[in-house]
């Protein structure tokens, strides 16, 4: 373990997977941000904090047992010509949850007087910790699975880990209260978990589609909303200030 310290490639290797687990973890950020977003203040911060604490459970769990992880990745059956693993059916499974979630959530976005009452059914604290451990599940085994060959060395894996965990909590408030109070930005969260839905689909079935078209999209358009919210503030203080001004 002493070694591992003054070894310059553990710190190299220790290094490229922190930041790999942290851009993975974004799709983790985004769907925690929006499912907690139904809660009170105070439930919802607790939510994140047990979304993240079993994120973190998981990853460590699935290090740990890297002999029974890879053999996921083993073919169990095929259809069609094409061959599938379990984890490609726990993407395909992920992918169709996501999916189905993302666009139950538009749909009551748009459908305000389904909304209300689909809140009071759906709005438990433990029904959204139910789903935030399903998909914490599915993020774990693809993130871990993508880490193995990076580092030879489980504690330096397990130590990228911690280090993504730990950012991806600080980056999950923020996030979570943005999301929350600015409706557009909610829906393009639900855009992006449908754009994540069909990426995870499309890796099940063998069509890779690359993470960084992905991040770069998202990116992009998480940066044209920030404009908009800044220019939709600054519209809305200047209309403040000139009632104020035409009231005295």
């Amino acid at each position: 373990m002493l070694e591992l310290l003054t070894d310059p490639q553990a710190w190299a290797s220790f290094v490229t997977l922190c930041v790999m687990e942290i851009v993975l973890g974004i799709d983790n950020i985004v769907f925690i941000s929006v499912v907690v977003a139904r809660l009170p203040e105070e439930q919802a911060k607790r939510a994140r904090q047990i979304g993240l604490g079993l994120a973190l459970v998981f990853r460590v769990a699935l290090l740990l047992v890297l002999s029974w992880l890879i053999g996921l990745t083993a073919p169990v059956f095929s259809l069609f010509g094409e061959e599938f693993s379990w984890r490609d059916l726990i993407l395909i499974g992920g992918g169709l949850f996501l999916l189905v979630k993302a666009t139950k959530e538009i749909h009551n976005e748009i459908e305000h007087e389904e909304a209300d009452l689909t809140r009071k059914a759906g709005s438990s604290f433990a029904g959204i910790i139910a789903q935030v451990v399903v998909i914490d599940m599915v993020f774990s085994v693809d993130s871990i699975i993508t880490a193995i060959g990076m580092a030879e060395h489980v504690e330096v894996m397990i130590a990228a880990v911690l280090v993504s965990i730990a950012v991806m909590y600080v980056a999950s408030g923020p996030i979570a209260s943005f999301v929350k109070h600015n409706p557009t930005t909610k829906m393009l969260a639900l855009a992006f978990l449908l754009l994540i839905g069909v990426a995870l689909i499309a890796d099940g079935l063998g069509f890779h589609i690359p993470r960084g078209y992905i991040y770069f999209s998202m990116a992009f358009a998480a940066g044209v909303e920030i404009f908009n919210v800044m220019a939709r503030r600054r519209r809305k203080k200047a209309a403040g200030q000139e009632s104020g001004g035409g009231g005295s």
